[in-house]
């Protein structure tokens, strides 16, 4: 070895010189610099996350825009009294929100226990329980299948982030950034707010949740599971509804017990060593045999009832006034009717409604010969891939190429059925493959009836067919239908309009007489005969076609129609239906039940037209009104001593015409009959001084009623009307101060004098009284004929004959017969009624 002087020098020259310190220098300046690279990158890693942090923070809700309140909540629907008549839910609106006080303690507990341990020492986030989640997935292979989600996060998740269940990795990230955030502020929100931060939370969340069965919220799952209301929860019960949410259909107590019952334990196991229950209870919950209490509830809960026509139409009338008045789209508003948490209050009077229902669904009230009506579609996919739409229609069409009598009215649905095959076999051929088949079988003649309160315009029952509804939102005939009103149309087209303009009275004669449209089609009364010189009141009451359709003619279908369109019906066209036909419901398109009884409800109500009202407000689910329905006014159509006058003259139609049959006991009837051609629909519409209803019978085939079964619609409207007055006092109906009674002759028609040998009372509108009075009742006498002379003896030629004298009694007076016949000398008696010198009159025939 070298230690020499020499050896050292020479090294430490080695180690001084610059070469050696320059490749020295060169080592740490690279080490330098890649220790500078490698901080840059991360400090711009860390700036690149931070920033993207930042954004996806940024771009989250604002927290003062955050609604945490469940998105879905069920509407509930009430009668005039208040109490609820129906309950509306969504796919997801199943839910009724109740606050915190109502929430059993055990329940809060329960939840928290096993959803988030420390929900109420932490700020919104989980820190452990995040580290533990990632421990567990890097244990698991990087399988991230442990939660760390806290309650607080999860509520965010189920209100706010609502697409998390469609969402990619990449978006899931952004939305649990979203969520953490978001978890933290709202925490500090509510309590800078001055809330109970985890009541605020644990209230939303609880009725938020989905706990199977359709259920969502603890209120609407103890009433599912127990039939009771979340604040009257036991221990047990508590355990078994929190131990659901992780995932509803696994651990649905009512489908698979024993996954609740697995799941359930572990709730009280947690309540237990989180010092929430004690050991008593936990035994005394752990025994509880819950599950026999959940399956006997549930199966003697009643079948889903299908809703009422009057919630029907409840129904329909909501969504069509949001859409028009809150500019709702359809879809916006079936949401907000079944999912708003609306509070929907009705006109419906519960009890009337029922004896309508009961009314309908008893048989012993329709015809005994019971047929059935088929509906019927079906899809085939042919052999060749087409595929093709069969309808009852074309069922139909096919029997009538056979029997051209075919009407799908069947005796029995057996024979329906058999009808059904055979025309299956007749168009499914060898390949083809049925997709879709829909039938149904409904009983036949169908009938409808709506009441009203003619004062408020209020629909107090309404049913819109016979038998059992089976169905809800299925065709209503009452509001749906469309169909000729028959000669109840007589009262308002006709009739109404022409006293309303002081054209007739009800003592105006009319000749009925034969007499045609101006197309020469000749107007027929349903009797087929001719009655002479009548009155309008005794038209009215005899319901005779031809004065009915002259009087339209003298006011001119226009004026009948301007009265129509003021009454609420809407399909009729003045292109189509001004027309002569119209005064005995001759019209294109037809009215509905509905609209027919708001309109006989304006002539009850004084001449004034309220629209038909199902229901009266509605509010949201925070108590705020949405719609108010009390603020409509009124339109005088009729003046009220028309009203009146048509009153008069309907009632004396119940006690002496056409609608005997409608009489109810120690209770005063106004109304009027109503048939189409060759009685394809039966109709009265009438009213008592309380409700106004109208009963509509028909074939949905259009098939003609035989003569046998032309008045079990009178009946019906009795018998309804009978049980719905039980009870009220029997007044008479209001007479418009604005009309008198008069005295009349009945032969002159002109106003009585003490000698006049006929009179009788008539009603007038004060401007249409008669002002002149009867002249008298002078009677020519009848001349005595002439008797013949009595044969003279033949004398001689040269004796001069010798003149007879007439035996005539009338000689006596020096006064001989002046030859005219006895027409000429007895005048032509009046009418009973009497008459007036204006109106329509055979004079003034069109």
């Amino acid at each position: 070895m070298k230690f020499g002087r020499k050896h050292v020098a020479d090294k430490r020259e080695e180690l001084t010189s610059r070469s050696a310190m320059f490749g020295k220098t060169a080592g740490v300046t690279a080490l330098r610099i890649g220790f500078a690279l490698m901080l840059a990158f991360f400090v711009c890693a860390a700036c690149l996350v931070f920033g993207t942090v930042r954004g996806i923070i940024d771009d989250a809700p604002d927290i003062s825009q955050v609604n945490i309140m469940p998105l879905g909540n069920a509407s509930f629907i009430y009668d005039s009294e208040g109490n609820e008549l129906q309950k509306l839910t969504g796919a997801e609106g199943n839910r009724v929100s109740i606050s915190i006080d109502e929430i059993p303690i055990d329940m809060q507990h329960a939840i928290v226990a096993i959803e988030d341990a420390r929900f109420y020492e932490h700020n919104g986030i989980d820190p452990s329980g995040i580290l533990r989640a990632f421990v567990v997935g890097v244990g698991n292979g990087f399988h991230f299948t442990e939660g760390a989600s806290t309650i607080t996060q999860q509520l965010l998740k189920n209100n706010v982030f609502t697409d998390w269940m469609s969402e990619t990795r990449l978006e899931s990230f952004k939305r649990k950034l979203q969520e953490q955030y978001l978890a933290v502020e709202l925490e500090k929100e509510l309590t800078a707010q001055g809330e109970n931060a985890k009541e605020v939370i644990l209230e939303n969340y609880l009725n938020t949740i989905n706990l199977g069965s359709g259920c969502y919220g603890i209120q609407t799952a103890a009433q599912t599971y127990f039939g009771k209301d979340a604040k009257d929860l036991t221990l047990s019960e508590c355990a078994v509804l929190a131990a659901i949410p992780q995932a509803p259909t696994r651990y649905n107590p009512i489908n698979h017990p024993e996954n609740n019952a697995t799941r359930r334990e572990k709730v009280l196991r947690n309540m237990k060593e989180q010092n929430y229950i004690t050991e008593a209870e936990y035994q005394e919950a752990l025994n509880d045999n819950v599950y026999d209490r959940i399956a006997m509830h549930t199966e003697t809960q009643a079948e889903s009832i299908p809703y009422s026509y009057f919630i029907d139409e409840v129904i329909t009338q909501l969504i069509s006034d949001l859409m028009t008045q809150k500019g709702y789209t359809e879809v916006q508003a079936k949401n907000v009717v079944y999912s708003g948490g609306l509070k929907i209050y009705t006109t419906q009077d519960s009890y009337i409604q029922s004896v309508l229902e009961e009314e309908f669904q008893n048989e012993e009230n329709f015809p005994s010969n019971v047929q059935y009506g088929l509906d019927w579609a079906m899809t085939v996919e042919q052999a060749d891939g087409e595929t093709q739409n069969y309808s009852k229609e074309m069922l139909q069409l096919y029997f009538r190429n056979q029997d051209s009598t075919f009407d799908l009215l069947f005796d029995s649905k057996e024979e329906a059925q058999s009808y059904v095959d055979q025309y299956k076999a007749s168009v499914v051929g060898e390949g083809d493959l049925i997709i879709g088949e829909r039938i149904n079988f409904t009983l036949q003649p169908q009938a409808s009836m709506t009441i009203i309160d003619q004062q408020t315009g209020y629909v107090k029952a309404i049913v819109g067919g016979r038998g059992e509804k089976t169905a809800s939102l299925t065709l209503n005939r009452a509001t749906d239908s469309y169909s000729q009103p028959g000669s109840t149309f007589k009262i308002l087209a006709t009739y109404g309009p022409a006293l309303d303009l002081g054209e007739i009275t009800l003592s105006t004669v009319i000749e009925d007489e034969a007499y045609s449209y101006e197309n020469g089609q000749p107007v027929r009364n349903s009797d087929g005969r001719y009655h002479g010189n009548v009155t309008v009141r005794e038209a009215i009451v005899h319901s005779y076609n031809i004065p009915a359709v002259k009087t339209l003619t003298q006011i001119t279908p226009a004026a009948g129609f301007e009265y129509l369109t003021k009454l609420g019906f809407t399909k009729l066209n003045a292109a189509d239906d001004a027309i002569q036909p119209l005064a005995i419901g001759g019209m294109h398109n037809g009215v509905s039940n509905l609209e027919l009884t708001a309109a006989y409800a304006c002539i009850a109500n004084g001449g004034k037209y309220n629209s038909p009202i199902f229901y009266t407000k509605v509010t949201d689910s925070k108590g705020n009104v949405l719609i108010d329905n009390t603020n409509r006014t009124s339109t005088q159509v009729f003046k009220s001593s028309t009203a009146s006058l048509l009153t008069s003259v309907m009632e004396d139609v119940v006690e002496r015409g056409t609608g005997t049959a409608c009489q109810i006991p120690n209770m005063h009837v106004a109304g009027k009959t109503g048939t189409t051609n060759e009685y394809k629909d039966l109709v009265f519409s009438g009213f008592t001084p309380y409700y106004t209803a109208t009963i509509w019978t028909a074939y949905d085939s259009h098939a003609a009623f035989p003569e046998s079964n032309r008045d079990f619609h009178k009946r019906l409207w009795a018998k309804v009307m009978t049980r719905i007055h039980e009870g009220l006092p029997d007044v008479e109906f209001t007479m418009s101060s604005t009309v008198k009674e008069v005295t009349i002759c009945t032969e002159s028609g002109l106003l009585a004098r003490s000698d006049c040998p006929s009179t009788k009372v008539e009603y007038y509108a004060l401007a249409d009284i008669p002002t002149e009075r009867c002249k008298g009742h002078y009677v020519a006498p009848t001349p005595t004929p002439t008797p013949e002379a009595t044969p003279t003896p033949t004398l001689e030629p040269t004796t001069a004959p010798t003149p007879i004298p007439s035996e005539d009694p009338s000689s006596e007076g020096g006064t001989e017969s002046s030859g005219e016949t006895d027409a000429n000398l007895t005048p032509t008696p009046s009418p009973d009624d009497g008459t007036v010198d204006s109106g329509v009159s055979p004079s003034s025939e069109p």
